[in-house]
């Protein structure tokens, strides 16, 4: 399960699953509250930030030659660039150093960030054990602009992206620029970008409004692909090897951070 709908909404599994373990954490927190009067709940969330500042900073100091040309960037969380090991360390050193002089709290804030760092380390796990991770490419036709059909795996014989993505889709849109420049920086990737539902019409007219010059923008006016993978929100980016194997797939938006580093991750 990639990730969970909420009406119009989609939120990526991995953000539902921090979420999860974030609620699990205060509940513990709570529960020593009500049963012991010990309030560790202040301590925990000063632990939270300090982990969640940690993990974005150190995405973006491993990536800071593309935010230096527009630094603001770095605070676009939307891209789920994080260093969760960096973000851990962090966290763990902010919460011995809160309770270094507080031996009464040192209990129920180490219980609570164990049950939340379990919920959230088991659950991923589950969630990677369970995905299709060696699946093939789907036999599925798309169609050019120009309306020839052609099969998906026509573009494959080497490392492929395959954006699912829709013009009403705002995330979808923000991503495009990236992947356009993604797109001219890597030649020995391929970069398909499979529109869902919409009429090449459209597809050409939103390009041309955006001033984007993209290669290999196709159709599937059926959502073929989405129901052959499983992608139930957009954007959803697979990660196929030269094999046509799937190694990856990304649900939301992607900069150019992230983009990278699932690129070299397909590498």
């Amino acid at each position: 399960m990639d990730a969970l709908n909420l009406g119009p909404f989609v939120l990526p599994m991995p953000v539902v699953l921090v979420l999860l373990a974030i609620f699990l954490a205060n509940g513990v927190a709570a529960w020593f509250q009500r049963k012991r009067g010990v309030d560790a709940g202040p301590l925990l969330w000063k632990m939270i930030f300090a982990g969640f500042l940690a993990a974005r900073a150190a995405f973006v100091l491993r990536h800071h030659d593309l935010y230096a040309a527009a630094p603001w960037t770095a605070l676009n969380i939307r891209d789920g660039g994080f260093d969760a090991g960096a973000g851990l360390i962090v966290a763990s050193v902010i919460g011995a150093e809160l309770t270094r002089r507080h031996a009464a709290l040192r209990r129920p804030l180490l219980a609570a960030t164990l049950a939340g760092c379990g919920l959230w380390l088991g659950g991923t796990l589950v969630n990677q054990a369970l995905a299709p991770r060696l699946a093939p490419m789907p036999e599925v036709q798309v169609r050019r602009l120009d309306g020839a059909e052609v099969p998906l795996r026509s573009y494959g014989g080497r490392p492929l992206v395959v954006n699912l993505w829709a013009t009403w889709c705002p995330p979808c849109r923000r991503e495009m620029p990236a992947l356009s420049r993604a797109q001219q920086a890597n030649p020995g990737v391929g970069f398909v970008y499979v529109n869902q539902g919409e009429s090449a019409a459209t597809v050409a007219r939103f390009l041309a409004d955006q001033g984007l010059r993209m290669d290999n923008v196709v159709t599937d006016p059926a959502r073929s692909l989405s129901a052959r993978t499983g992608s139930t929100g957009y954007p959803t980016t697979l990660f196929y090897d030269a094999r046509g194997v799937l190694r990856h797939r990304h649900v939301g938006e992607l900069s150019e951070a992230s983009l990278r580093e699932k690129l070299e991750g397909l590498r």
